[in-house]
């Protein structure tokens, strides 16, 4: 299995804050086969302000086990701002893309699944794919950076009341201009080109509301866009895996059926 880090950008990443040393790196968790298969990037949470490593490495070994490469990427957060992360995920997305046939991915299956703030990462290059504009001269730049399917996990998503701030506060800073807090909501930007979506949450989710996979998902819904979305009944924010909670932990093997059943 190779797991050598790749670095996502030479030299100072586009974007990078001066107060930031952070260079943004993916690891690789690509399976020992010849066979093309589909590929999971994944996003750990952490509020843009850390990096949760439960969050990381063990999702990639699951999705492995299930047949699938898996890849994390470790993406810049504050003191950087948008677009940096957003960056980091799209930049992420291009090089696992280009480098399809030397990992045995396939192209067209590369879901993008994201936790928390992570979530909201993902959810930003869902809706937002062809927003970052960046011309680093290589030939990752004219890559589609369009993911193939979402896998959204107690994911912060939406900037309005019931918004996680401290997300917001550490990705658009405390005086964030209106419009862009907008732009950042994701539920008001899903259209009919949004890849189809995996959303779980629990229904009393004491840091990150769960009305924010619902107005998701229901945006989702009036563009005609397919999802899948798991409500709860109780538990904690930051779960991961959930291993403490065996019901809650269904959420994994939900998750593997549904890429399944979509033809992974």
């Amino acid at each position: 299995m190779t797991k050598t880090k790749r670095m996502l950008w030479e030299g100072t990443p586009p974007a990078q804050s001066t107060e930031s040393d952070f260079h943004p790196y993916l690891e690789p968790h690509v399976l020992s086969t010849a066979e093309a298969r589909g590929a999971v990037l994944i996003c750990p949470g952490g509020g843009y302000t850390m990096r949760a490593q439960h969050e990381a490495e063990p999702i990639a070994k699951s999705y492995n086990a299930a047949g699938f490469h898996a890849f994390v990427v470790q993406y810049r957060v504050a003191p950087n701002r948008h677009p940096a992360p957003l960056l980091d995920v799209t930049r992420a997305l291009r090089m696992i893309r280009s480098r399809a046939g030397e990992w045995h991915v396939d192209p067209e299956r590369i879901a993008v699944c994201g936790f928390s703030a992570g979530g909201h990462l993902t959810g930003s290059i869902g809706v937002h794919y062809s927003l970052p504009d960046v011309d680093t001269g290589d030939a990752l730049d004219v890559v589609s950076c369009r993911p193939n399917a979402l896998i959204l996990c107690y994911a912060v998503l939406s900037a309005g009341c019931r918004r996680h701030v401290g997300s917001f506060v550490n990705l658009l800073g405390p005086d964030a201009d209106p419009d862009l807090v907008e732009l950042m909501s994701l539920e008001n930007q899903v259209t009919e080109d949004t890849p189809p979506a995996f959303l779980w949450h629990t229904a009393d989710d004491p840091a990150v509301p769960v009305a924010n996979s619902l107005l998701f998902a229901g945006a989702m819904a009036e563009h005609g866009v397919p999802f899948e979305l798991h409500v709860y009944p109780q538990g904690a924010h930051g779960l991961g895996l959930a291993p403490a909670d065996p019901h809650i932990a269904t959420w994994m093997g939900l998750s593997i059926d549904w890429l399944r059943g979509m033809g992974w």
